[in-house]
């Protein structure tokens, strides 16, 4: 655990942080708020030699018997607020043992920076686990010439830091705990009755008659039954409606279709969408982000038993269209359709993404960092991308290929759901782009299957799950106007 506030006066610990900036001339120690002792500032200065201004590369002087008895040179960079994210990375982790740390600012440091720095600690900070043991105290102070300058850009890393580690719990948690019913109370209990926020959560009764198919579909196998849960923040005169919907599958053997044991160990992961959009909304939430979002996460266990379905079926989406079921592990897709054509016929948004840990093909094209997107909007597609840059999540438009339409093609339904035909997060894209309807110019679709989990700790990332983008939505969603834009012609 971590606190962060900003002072004027650093307070007595006894581990000191000094940013360091890239210049003309190399790097730099730049004037700071706190009153660094005379000595200290020579010692550091010294080791300037050692640098090369890379942000998140640090060099740490002892100092014993004296104050402040560690120093720290983290280098932020140009001080643009990614070198700001790395340098709180890095803060966060070399001190890892010290209970109270001192940051000093540049005396002009922007809110900017003070974001990017409180974010970078915070999210490094994370760790998860089931051990009863508490968790290990850690207080920062953020040294700045005048605290209330700077109070809401720390509340708002906070909140984006807030809505990261619940996404990041809820993904980390094991499927022996985490099954529909779990993740619907969860999102029950974080919505908490909060002003604003509104949960339904659909049991299969409901889903049965609504007509929900493939979520019951892949749900079958599984004793533990599936949910739908619908998410809701409700600004007072917002009028701008975003729906988010993400992928729910708690565990995934790939059914009948079954997956090889090492693919499926780290299967707790495959509801990494549903996480981050019930994250995303929740941190909407508590910024008062005047935009109203709506969050939709179709949850199912996709396991394998007498009453599993198979490769061969038919199933009846929400709506009415059909799809023919090549793969019992091209699941994903399945409970997405549903819930993509149900916010389009009952809930009329302005905007749909979806975010789904869905195809392996997206880590083929795109390395474990890079999320795929797929969007018939340059606009929507841009937006989404600099959001996610500004966050530091990546994401690469990739093409919704006209020439492979045809693969969709089923003899018996109206689509096949999975084509074994190549371009395996493509095909994907566009059997989901079936179920918008007319809001395919208004819908972004993010494969962020190989981002939602990082195999070390590197930076802002844990070990484990990342909780993508949550901070990419968050960022993108606070761009957006209360009032929607109109439609072109």
């Amino acid at each position: 655990m971590m606190a962060i506030r900003v002072a004027a006066e650093p307070g007595a610990a006894r581990a000191v942080a000094l940013p360091v900036l890239a210049g003309a001339g190399g790097p730099g120690l730049p004037p700071t708020a706190y009153d660094l002792p005379e000595d200290a500032r020579a010692e550091a200065a010294e080791l300037l030699g050692d640098l090369d201004g890379e942000a998140g590369a640090t060099r740490v002087l002892r100092r014993p018997l004296r104050t402040p008895g560690h120093l720290l040179l983290v280098p932020a960079g140009s001080g643009d607020e990614a070198g700001w994210r790395a340098a709180g990375a890095a803060v966060s982790r070399a001190f890892e043992d010290e209970t109270s740390i001192t940051v000093a600012m540049p005396v002009d440091a922007s809110p900017v920076a003070v974001r990017g720095l409180a974010e970078g600690l915070l999210l490094a900070a994370y760790r998860f686990s089931m051990r009863d043991e508490p968790a290990a105290e850690r207080d920062v102070t953020v040294v700045v010439g005048d605290p209330a300058a700077y109070a809401e850009a720390l509340a708002t890393a906070r909140a984006t830091a807030d809505a990261t580690r619940l996404a990041r719990d809820l993904t980390n948690t094991p499927s022996s705990l985490k099954n529909p019913a779990w993740f619907a109370a969860q999102v029950v209990a974080a919505a908490g009755g909060r002003p604003g926020l509104r949960v339904a959560v659909r049991e299969p009764e409901q889903l049965t008659a609504e007509g929900f198919g493939g979520i019951l579909t892949v749900g079958a196998g599984s004793a533990s039954p599936p949910r739908l849960v619908e998410l809701s923040w409700q600004p007072e005169g917002a009028r701008t409606h975003v729906v988010l919907v993400g992928k729910g599958i708690t565990f995934d053997t790939g059914g009948v279709s079954i997956k090889p044991v090492d693919a499926m160990k780290l299967m707790r992961k495959d509801m990494g969408g549903a996480a981050a959009v019930v994250g995303a909304t929740l941190g909407a939430a508590a910024l008062h982000l005047p935009v109203r979002v709506t969050a939709l996460t179709p949850l199912a266990e996709n396991l394998l038993s007498g009453s599993a379905f198979r490769p061969g079926d038919v199933v009846r989406h929400y709506g009415g269209v059909t799809s023919e079921t090549t793969n019992s592990d091209a699941e994903g897709r399945l409970v997405l359709a549903d819930a993509l054509a149900y916010a389009v016929a009952r809930l009329s948004p302005d905007l749909v993404v979806d975010l789904a840990t869905l195809t392996g093909a997206n880590a083929v094209a795109l390395g474990k960092r890079t999320a795929a997107l797929y969007s018939e909007s340059d606009d929507l597609a841009a937006a989404v991308i600099a959001a996610g840059a500004e966050a530091g999540e990546q994401a690469w438009r990739m093409p919704l290929t006209a020439d492979y339409v045809e693969y969709l093609g089923s003899e018996v339904a109206d689509l096949y759901s999975a084509p074994d035909r190549g371009a395996g997060s493509v095909t994907a894209a566009l059997f989901l782009r079936e179920f918008v309807g007319d809001w395919r110019d208004r819908w972004v679709h993010l494969d962020m299957s190989a981002p939602s989990w990082s195999d070390s700790a590197d930076g802002v990332l844990p070990k484990g799950a990342t909780g993508w983008g949550v901070r990419t939505l968050l960022r993108w969603l606070a761009t957006l106007p209360a009032e929607p834009a109109p439609r072109r012609a």
